[in-house]
């Protein structure tokens, strides 16, 4: 068998790290920008979303380019929240000792403009306190900035009888977003709410943070699910992977069955940590606090 080997300088992989890193958050910052001028011209005309404003973005900053800096209020918000959440991560890494990557977000163009954000760890984990650590920093952190933007955001919506149950995308409402509507705009129905752009990156957030923490494989909720049940966690991940499938079609919402294949082929596997010392209580707490997390932002149908 031929191994090949390459020798680079220290600095041009730095530096093409870095391109990458800065690449890629451009990159995102221009699709979830382009989302962003789509979702501020829909509230600015009193509009449900339709498919064919996404595809006339471009005719449309042609004829208002200004436009764009509304959308940045959609798009910077969102990745505030997407780079506290692997910053989080990132820096538990940090205080352990593990080799992990900055974040690496990724563009992508679709209704929300993005796939998300990730970190590379690229040196192994050797304590399940370290392990929950790592996995919980991220909906955390994340957590902690979309709240204070979903209440900044609900209180700039508007209240237009059936507007968000009108037009091609209707989205999920989570418990987190329906409580702060309960208590913002009191009286007032979901469905006659049109959310501000920010309002709507930190319901992408939610989105992102209940998917995250899905107690499976590698996920964030995989790594807590594996702190607390150790090798019982390859058995529980299939459980909960196999879950996603009739989940997806008694709600009739199918992307669940992409995710399930894509967690099933992908994502099941979780490295072997060789460590028996159970959680402390605080961890405990934290594990409890993440479930409520979990629960808060998870949505059966989020997007139809």
């Amino acid at each position: 068998m031929l191994k090949a080997s390459f020798s680079f300088p220290r600095e041009s992989i730095s530096t093409a790290r870095w391109t990458l890193h800065w690449f890629l958050l451009l990159a995102t910052l221009a699709t979830t920008t382009l989302v962003g001028v789509v979702l501020s011209a829909s509230f600015r005309t009193n509009q449900a979303l339709d498919l064919d404003q996404y595809l006339n973005v471009f005719s449309t900053l042609r004829a208002n380019p200004l436009l764009v800096v509304d959308g940045l209020e959609f798009s910077l918000t969102l990745m505030t929240i997407l780079l506290a959440h692997e910053l989080g991560h990132y820096f538990a890494c940090r205080y352990y000792g593990i080799d992990a990557s900055l974040p690496y977000f990724l563009p992508f163009p679709s209704p929300i403009g993005t796939l998300g954000a990730f970190i590379r760890i690229r040196s192994p984990i050797y304590t399940k306190q370290a392990l929950f650590d790592v996995g919980v920093a991220g909906p955390l952190a994340g957590f902690a900035v979309l709240v204070p933007a979903l209440i900044i955001g609900i209180g700039e919506s508007k209240i237009i009888p059936g507007i968000a149950e009108r037009g091609d995308l209707i989205f999920g409402i989570p418990a987190i977003q329906r409580i702060f509507e309960w208590i913002i705009l009191p009286g007032v129905r979901s469905g006659d709410i049109l959310l501000h752009p920010v309002a709507r990156a930190a319901w992408v957030g939610t989105l992102a943070t209940a998917l995250n923490l899905l107690p499976i494989g590698q996920l964030d909720g995989g790594h807590i699910l594996y702190a607390f049940t150790g090798r019982r966690h390859k058995l529980l991940s299939r459980i909960f992977v196999l879950a996603l499938v009739p989940m997806g079609i008694i709600s009739h919402s199918y992307s669940w069955l992409v995710w399930a294949a894509l967690l099933f082929f992908f994502a099941l596997r979780h490295p072997v940590i060789y460590d028996i010392t159970p959680l402390d209580k605080n961890r405990v707490a934290l594990g409890l606090t993440a479930l409520a997390i979990f629960l808060l932002t998870f949505t059966l149908t989020p997007l139809r």
